[in-house]
């Protein structure tokens, strides 16, 4: 039986390990050595070499003792700023932070999960089979970690990831791809009191093109955003240079290059109004993963959902993780619900019930393997 009280204790110690992005050494250590007493053979990665992370990738194994497929558990160490110092606080059976920084439930509920679950398979001389542990860096702004893996280390070809908001029993089935939107407007600068005639403003042309963009939801797979506009010095120089940042995200590939080529296309249209110039780079952050609502690994957290008495639901995400990079470099990867609520926000907080409930589901989709 899952332990409320030592997962618990190990959350509220997780998140008081600093792990902002690019910084998650200490708590990868920390976590490496949880690992190792459970008997695990752990591995870290060279990912943060490639990323920019003071610590790679944790890749960890647990050898079985009955013939069964491997199955890999993955969440993410890092954390969005601001998560320096965080203090964690329960009220009504609800952790917060104190209102001062995030929590970091985004993702070390999830880790709190598998590691409980790993406990108690021990502590109940439980069977299974091989399983493997995948604890990313930078997951956080790019999905670094997982784009850097090293995949020839791992066994597995099904994988389940706990980095959903949804409570115990949510599955994600399908994610969105997302291309960035990066765009340098080149004008003429000139004396905006003097001379403005003379010269093209940047920002003008940024503000046509904007203007003639679909953006926010497209549809019901689809969305757009232009998040950054930077640009100017002065109120008396025609603004010579304006960058403006966005993305598009769908859960159709040809759908998001659709809206991606339509944002360009506004940008190039202004620029020839205004006789202006652009440096345009879209580059595809990661790809649109689907996975059957009846595939085998869809299948496997439902039995385990019924045995739980979980109510189990299957939804398409609006949002990118380390599922999408997972299920391109052939490991098929759903991602599952372990209730943290308004992540990346100051009111970011977690029920300790789904919090343990994430603990069992780990166990029970082991114990069916």
């Amino acid at each position: 039986m899952i332990n409320r009280e030592r997962i618990v204790k190990k959350f509220l110690e997780y998140v008081q390990i600093d792990s902002e992005t690019k910084n998650e050494k200490e708590f990868a250590e920390k976590i490496e050595g949880e690992l190792e007493e459970l008997g695990f053979s752990v591995y870290i990665d060279k990912a943060g070499e490639k990323a920019g992370s003071n610590t790679g990738n944790i890749i960890a194994k647990l050898e079985g003792n009955k013939d069964a497929e491997p199955i890999m558990f993955s969440a993410h160490m890092d954390t969005v700023t601001p998560g320096i110092g965080i203090k964690p606080i329960i009220k009504d059976e609800v952790i917060y932070s104190d209102g001062t920084t995030i929590l970091g439930s985004d993702d070390k509920a999830g880790i709190a999960a598998v590691i409980e679950a790993v406990k108690t398979l021990k502590e109940e001389k439980i069977d299974h089979g091989n399983i493997e542990v995948v604890f990313s860096i930078y997951e956080e702004g790019g999905l670094y970690g997982a784009k850097n893996l090293e995949y020839d280390k791992i066994e597995a070809k099904k994988a389940f990831v706990l980095d959903s908001g949804g409570s115990p029993g949510e599955i994600i089935i399908k994610g969105p791809a997302q291309d960035k939107l990066v765009a340098k407007i080149i004008g003429t600068p000139a004396h905006a009191g003097v001379c403005p005639e003379e010269g093209i403003s940047a920002i003008q042309v940024a503000a046509a093109a904007i203007g003639k963009m679909n953006l926010l939801r497209i549809d019901e797979e689809t969305t757009a955003n232009i998040g950054i506009v930077e640009g100017g010095k002065a109120t008396n120089i025609v603004c010579p240079e304006v960058t403006i940042t966005g993305e598009a995200r769908s859960l159709v590939n040809k759908k998001l290059d659709r809206q991606t080529a339509h944002m360009v296309e506004c940008i190039k249209k202004a620029c020839e109004e205004f006789g202006a110039k652009a440096e345009i780079e879209t580059p595809r952050a990661y790809s649109a993963f689907s996975v059957d609502e009846n595939d085998e690994i869809v299948g496997l957290v439902k039995n385990a959902c019924d045995i739980l008495g979980f109510e189990a639901t299957t939804k398409a995400s609006g949002g990118g993780s380390d599922t999408n990079i997972l299920n391109g470099n052939g490991v098929k990867a759903i991602n599952l619900g372990v209730g943290m609520k308004k992540p990346h926000t100051l009111e970011e907080h977690i029920s300790i019930e789904d919090l343990v409930n994430s603990a069992r589901l780990v166990l029970e989709i082991i114990k069916n393997v």
